[in-house]
């Protein structure tokens, strides 16, 4: 699909998931036409990765052409941009780190905030201790 196509929804969609933005930022940071699908460092399976690759396309992220016996890929960077201007730029500006899901920073988890412990405010029957 040609970014002049795409939804907005369709490129929300796309652009949500962590592994296709590791995708986008690494053919971003390849020359046109030089990345090709199996030599992505992605974390999945071939057929996971054959579907992250078809919703890109799908999005008008990613355009992919055959050479030979290997699949290339180029970002649409310039239409996509035209048709969703700053967005694919905070992608590629992204920390490439793995991001934090809910629970997984010090203080999210039950018993890491104070007064979520018994003796930490209030009595182990739930009252306030005083009597």
């Amino acid at each position: 699909m040609h970014p002049q196509e795409a939804t907005l929804q369709s490129a929300l969609h796309a652009l949500a998931d962590p592994v296709r933005r590791l995708i986008i930022r690494q053919v971003a940071a390849s020359p046109e036409w030089t990345k090709a699908c199996g030599t992505f460092d992605i974390p999945v399976g071939k057929s996971t990765l054959s579907h992250h690759f078809a919703v890109l396309r799908e999005a008008g992220l990613l355009e992919q052409r055959d050479e030979g016996t290997r699949r290339v890929n180029r970002l649409r960077a310039a239409e996509f941009g035209a048709r969703f201007p700053g967005l694919l730029d905070l992608v590629l500006a992204e920390d490439a780190e793995p991001e934090d899901g809910p629970g997984d920073r010090p203080g999210d988890r039950p018993g890491d905030r104070p007064g979520d412990r018994p003796g930490d405010g209030e009595a182990a029957d739930g009252t306030d201790g005083a009597g």
